[in-house]
């Protein structure tokens, strides 16, 4: 059986470059070698592509870690028209072809349908989200509006950009005096802030300002903070549901990252079945309200008095041992090795789909 090249892209030009590092390790161990060629494309921060060698990438992860990892390749790209190909500027020029693309990148250039918009173009099947779904999944304002013309429960909020005035009174007014400050356009919890007073509310905006040109800042919910793992491309099917219990303030980045006992992760949760149920349906209508394709973490709270609201989605969500959107799917019967196959069968099929579409128009 001849194998499927896989290119799995990671790093990227993000403040969360360090948690792909991570994401893609696990993803690379994963890979059956007798199912999978693999080609691994670093992407550094300056946005440019290196083919690097699974055994260089694993010796720096062995290393310890400290954010700032670098790593020796050839200089790569992928170019338009290409049908899937990697150019490799080697000593002399060639090319590696790929069968699907695996963009195991978090945050902005990554998951925002930058990349997704290149590898259409290179003609080429990548998993995940396609160019619509994936930029307004991130931008997080869009992704708002548009769960509201669905009648999907939210959080009250309101949006800045860099050049508007914000006042605490005002914002508190509305939102309440506890709030969330956060990077429209960002995940990983980077950057995000909870705020109580108007001191700790101008230094919140001030650092969300720092990673996007526009802000979000929510109400605080008090509440259980759920999750839940979607898989599928027309017909999407939710997994189990997990909770995240914060030891900290909130789920922030080292709670996720770094301090290994910021958070609790529950699986199972314990929910009656019919909290599950209407957890799962709307995760489906969330993926869906957005035009998601193979994969997605649906976030919620669980208010105390028993209203579900959706927080967010992820449309390329965490891939570590202990990330959300894997285990969920272990729980529901689906291993991680299993899960890569059933995202690579949904990549090759919507992009055969799609390869049936013309492209000109005879009257």
């Amino acid at each position: 059986m001849k194998k499927i090249r896989i290119a799995i892209l990671f790093g990227g030009k993000s403040a969360e470059h360090e948690v792909s590092w991570h994401s893609a390790a696990n993803v690379i161990k994963a890979l059956d070698p007798m199912k999978y060629e693999k080609t691994l494309v670093y992407i550094d921060k300056q946005g440019k592509w290196f083919l690097v060698y699974e055994a260089d990438f694993f010796r720096k992860m062995d290393i310890a870690w400290t954010g700032k990892q670098k790593i020796k390749g050839v200089k790569s790209a992928m170019l338009p028209g290409e049908n899937g190909s990697i150019t490799v500027m080697d000593r002399k020029v060639r090319k590696i072809k790929i069968d699907v693309v695996f963009p195991v990148l978090h945050g902005t250039c990554g998951e925002d349908g930058t990349v997704q918009g290149l590898l259409k173009l290179a003609n080429v099947p990548f998993i995940g989200s396609g160019v619509l779904g994936s930029a307004v999944g991130m931008d997080k304002e869009v992704m708002k509006k548009l769960f509201r013309e669905a009648k999907i429960p939210i959080a009250d909020y309101v949006a800045f950009h860099h050049q508007e005035k914000i006042n605490y009174a005002d914002v508190s007014k509305k939102l309440g005096k506890i709030l969330f400050v956060k990077p429209a356009n960002l995940g990983s919890s980077v950057g995000i802030s909870k705020v109580k007073d108007k001191k700790q509310f101008q230094k919140a905006v001030e650092e969300a300002f720092i990673f996007d040109n526009k802000i979000i800042i929510e109400e605080s919910i008090s509440g259980r903070e759920l999750e839940c793992s979607v898989l599928g491309n027309e017909n999407p099917k939710a997994a189990a549901v997990g909770e995240v219990i914060p030891i900290r303030e909130f789920y922030s980045y080292e709670a996720k990252y770094i301090d290994e006992e910021g958070a609790i992760l529950k699986i199972p949760t314990g929910l009656p079945i019919k909290i599950k149920k209407e957890i799962q349906d709307l995760a489906v209508r969330a993926f869906q309200t957005l035009n998601c394709e193979g994969m997605a973490r649906v976030d919620f709270f669980l208010k105390k008095n028993g209203k579900i609201l959706v927080n967010e989605i992820n449309t390329i969500p965490g891939f570590t041992n202990t990330s959300m959107y894997p285990s969920l799917w272990r729980e529901a019967g689906i291993q991680y090795p299993e899960l890569i196959n059933e995202l690579v069968k949904l990549a090759i099929a919507r992009f055969q789909r799609e390869s049936k579409l013309e492209t000109s128009y005879t009257d």
